[in-house]
This record gives structure tokens, C-alpha cells and sequence, in this order.
């Protein structure tokens, strides 16, 4: 383990998180509110990272544990930091708050434990989601964007962060493929914002919902989210976008270059379209006595559909009084989430994909075990080191979130709030039912149950692995042998 390269990272990492802080100073003093709890943590991550970078180590071997170790360390400091300026505003007064609505911000998860969002600060709000469009493409995406790294380093630390099965590079250079993925977030952000312009939102609000609905997040400035504006426009526009920013950005850099093919060919895209319209016309039809109609019910189930796959969690209605057949279509896409290699949660369609097929395999070899067949994916075999990490991942994500169910539960709420809050954490969603349900929040929690919670959000972002190999003895011990990289 190399431990001064991963603090020099680590370093690098917090000087870019002191950067990403001029957006919510600047909003403080554009509305005349305190810059103090924004330059007082500005100061520490530049001292604290000016500290941990002034020497390069001699040594910069790099292994696919020290990429792991990274991710989960990163994002770990950059959310305990991103806390501090919600504490010293008093937006939220008390620390654990305040680190659960910062990992939920970065995460891209939406949960949160105010029971009102419009009495904070300006700032304060503009940093909540902003953090929400940082965490949505990546933390050390961004970082790399921002401060490039060498190209090995790079793609382990992509690995560990970046979500789905696989992780690829777009061009030769691990730093090129970061800054076109976070063009393209850009440019897809910015039409957003005009198009919301366009139909009227205000500026500050206009900015609140792009962050949340490009980064799949979830927070609003309205303390019932988009259904504050009750306007059809707005949700569709939010609602077709939060579905283009859930399919991978891969198939937006090849529509780029013109590889046309690649994209109408992606079996994952055409299973999560497949997904998408099967779940929004069952719940239409479940709901349209509800509202009157088919026509109503199938607005508000389209974008409940979509912020719900997607893991953003707005909302233009309250679900939590739809019938249990709607309820359950909506948890059991919580589970599914958006494509691989992009910025929403939950297992990924990719591997859900991966999952179904390889188990349809199986079981067609218990019948005819003599036959020679293979598991076919994006027009591709799938050899046996990705079947195995499919299945080791869905054996993994089910024990961790059993515990969590099990550990949660001493907090005394229902079964129902339970088990949601641990799929809305775990999976990145936001809100759950119940007590944590759309017009609901996770403030009746204890302190140590949003801390599990917060780690269920981190575990959930990071794809498991990075933030429960933090706690093996083994991956701190330094390599005897330095040849060869894992």
C-alpha cells in the first residue's frame, strides 16, 4: 500500500473541493449573507492539501487497492469538510446532520433530515445541490478533469468510482476521457437550464433543479420538491432529462463522433427504455381513478418513474398514497436504477441484464447440460471473470443490505421505513415510504442510524467494495513485492 501517494491524492482532491466552494461564497455575497462558514473550510482544505501535496512521493506506484482505498477516502474527507459550512451558518446545527446531508449531496442520493428546506440560506441551498452535479459524473472524475493524473493511476481510481460492471476509457488518456464526460454533462446541463428558463422557473430555482436533475440527485429549494410548481412543462422537461442523464455517457460521446450503430445497438439502453415504459403505463392504469383520468395518472406517473429509476428523487406527487401495486413497481425500480456509466444509482440495468441472462443459462444447463451455449451481452460473449463479478456483487449488495435492514431496525421504526430507507440509501434513490416517503424526511432517526446510513450511501455510490475493503487489515500492509501491478 502506497500510503504517501494516496494522501498526496487525497490532497489534490481537497484543494479541488476548496475550488468548488467559490460557487456557494459567491452566492453569499451576491445575497449579502455570512462568508465566513464558506472561506473558514476553504482555508482548511487549502492548508490541509497544500500540506499533503508540497511533495510528490518518489514513490507513485500504483495498485488497484490504492485506487479503492482513494475513492472511499475521498470521498469520505470531501463530504466531512463539505459539512462544516451547513454547521457554521446553522443551516443545520448539529455535525451528524450535516455529514448526512453532505454524503446524501455527493452521493447524488436526496435524502435528507430537514423537515423544511425553504427557511436555509441561499448559499447554503446552492451548495446542497451543487454538490448533487459534482458527485454525479464523480468526485475524482472531476478531480482528474481538473488536476490530471498519470494514466495508470487514473484508471484504477475510475474503476473504484465509476459505476456499473466495467469502466472504460473513451479515448488513449484516462485524463482526456474525464474532461469530453464532463463536456458533454456540461453542455447537457446548460440546455437544461435554458429550457427551464424558457418556461419560466426563476434563476435560483432553475440552478437548484439542474444540479439535482443532472446529477440524478433529488434536492429542491421547494419543500415539496417539483410538485411546488405544478406545472406540466416543468415536469417533463425535468423528467425526459432525468432519464437522458440515467443512460450511459458513453453512447452520448459515440453520437458525437458518429458511431450511430454503437448506440441504437446497446441492449442495456433498450431494456432500460423497455423498463421505463412497461412501469409508467402499469402505474397510469393502477392510478388513473386517483386522478380522474388516464391522462393525469400518466403524468404523474411518468415522472415518478423517471426520477424513481433514475435514484434522483423528485417528486410531483405524493406516492406514498398510491395503491401497493404502484408502490411496489416503484421499489422494485429503486433496486434497478439507471445504466451503467451514468449518473444515477442502484444495481444498474447492465447488470441486472448480465444477472437475468447468466441465471437463464444456468438453468438451461441443469436441462441440457451436455449443450454448448454462451451468455451474449452488447452483441459480446461474457467470459467468466464477468459472469463471476456480476454474481459476486448481487451476493455482496444482499448481505450488506440484510445487515443494514437488520441493524436499522433497533432504531425502533416500522418495517415499511425500514426496509425503504435502506433501499433509498443503499440505492441512492432518496425518498422511501412511510415516514421517509416524498413529503417525508429522515430527521426521527437517531445519530448513529444516519451514520449507517451514510455509509450505505457512500457503499451504494462506490459500488460496495471500496468503502467495505476500508476495513480489511490486509489492504493497508505494504507489498513485498513492488513488480507488477494488480
Amino acid at each position: 500500500m502506497n500510503n504517501r501517494m494516496i494522501a498526496y491524492v487525497i490532497g489534490r482532491s481537497l484543494l479541488a473541493e476548496a475550488l468548488l466552494l467559490l460557487v456557494p461564497l459567491l452566492a453569499a455575497a451576491l445575497y449579502g449573507e455570512a462568508l465566513s462558514p464558506y472561506l473558514i473550510p476553504m482555508a482548511l482544505l487549502l492548508a490541509l492539501g497544500a500540506l499533503m501535496t508540497v511533495r510528490k512521493p518518489k514513490n507513485t506506484s500504483f495498485y488497484a487497492r490504492d485506487g479503492l482505498a482513494i475513492a472511499a477516502l475521498v470521498w469520505i474527507f470531501m463530504s466531512a469538510f463539505g459539512a462544516l459550512p451547513f454547521v457554521l451558518s446553522g443551516d443545520i446545527p448539529h455535525y451528524i446532520d450535516a455529514f448526512f446531508e453532505t454524503v446524501s449531496g455527493f452521493t447524488t442520493t436526496g435524502a435528507t433530515i430537514l423537515t423544511a428546506v425553504e427557511p436555509l440560506t441561499r448559499a447554503g441551498l446552492l451548495w446542497r445541490s451543487f454538490t448533487h452535479w459534482v458527485g454525479g459524473m464523480g468526485v475524482l472524475v472531476f478531480v482528474m478533469a481538473l488536476l490530471p493524473m498519470s494514466d495508470g493511476h487514473g484508471m484504477h481510481m475510475l474503476r473504484a468510482e465509476m459505476p456499473g460492471p466495467t469502466a472504460s476509457k473513451l479515448v488513449s488518456r484516462m485524463s482526456d476521457t474525464a474532461k469530453i464526460l464532463y463536456v458533454i454533462y456540461f453542455v447537457m446541463t446548460v440546455i437544461l437550464i435554458v429550457l427551464l428558463l424558457l418556461g419560466g422557473m426563476p434563476l435560483f430555482d432553475t440552478l437548484i433543479h439542474a444540479f439535482g436533475t443532472a446529477g440524478t440527485g433529488g434536492f429542491s429549494c421547494r419543500n415539496i420538491s417539483v410538485g411546488a410548481y405544478d406545472n406540466l412543462y416543468f415536469e417533463i422537461v425535468i423528467g425526459v432529462f432525468m432519464l437522458l442523464f440515467g443512460i450511459n455517457f458513453n453512447l452520448y460521446y459515440f453520437l458525437l463522433i458518429r458511431r450511430f450503430r454503437d448506440v441504437f445497438r446497446s441492449e442495456e439502453m433498450w431494456a432500460y427504455v423497455g423498463i421505463v415504459t412497461a412501469s409508467t403505463l402499469a402505474i397510469a392504469v393502477n392510478i388513473s381513478q386517483m386522478y380522474g383520468g388516464f391522462a393525469t395518472g400518466l403524468r404523474h406517473a411518468f415522472f415518478q418513474v423517471s426520477t424513481i429509476i433514475t435514484t434522483t428523487g423528485y417528486a410531483s406527487t405524493d406516492f406514498n398514497t398510491w395503491p401497493a401495486f404502484s408502490k411496489t413497481i416503484l421499489v422494485l425500480l429503486m433496486f434497478i436504477g439507471g445504466c451503467a456509466g451514468s449518473t444515477a444509482g442502484g444495481m444498474k440495468v447492465a447488470r441486472v441484464v448480465m444477472w437475468t441472462k447468466s441465471s437463464y443459462h444456468d438453468m438451461r444447463k441443469m436441462i441440457h447440460p451436455n449443450a454448448v451455449t454462451t451468455v451474449r451481452f452488447e452483441g459480446k460473449p461474457l467470459g467468466e471473470k464477468n459472469v463471476h463479478g456480476v454474481y459476486l456483487y448481487m451476493t455482496v449488495y444482499m448481505l450488506v443490505f440484510a445487515v443494514s435492514c437488520l441493524l436499522l431496525s433497533l432504531d425502533g421504526m416500522d418495517l415499511v421505513t425500514t426496509f425503504t430507507s435502506v433501499t433509498t440509501c443503499f440505492n441512492n434513490v432518496g425518498p422511501g415510504l412511510e415516514v421517509v416517503g416524498p413529503m417525508g424526511n429522515f430527521s426521527s432517526y437517531s445519530a448513529w442510524a444516519k451514520a449507517l446510513l451514510s455509509f450505505d450511501m457512500l457503499a451504494g455510490r462506490l459500488e460496495l467494495f471500496p468503502m467495505l475493503l476500508l476495513f480489511a487489515p490486509s489492504i493497508w500492509k505494504k507489498r513485498k513485492v513492488s513488480a507488477g501491478r494488480v
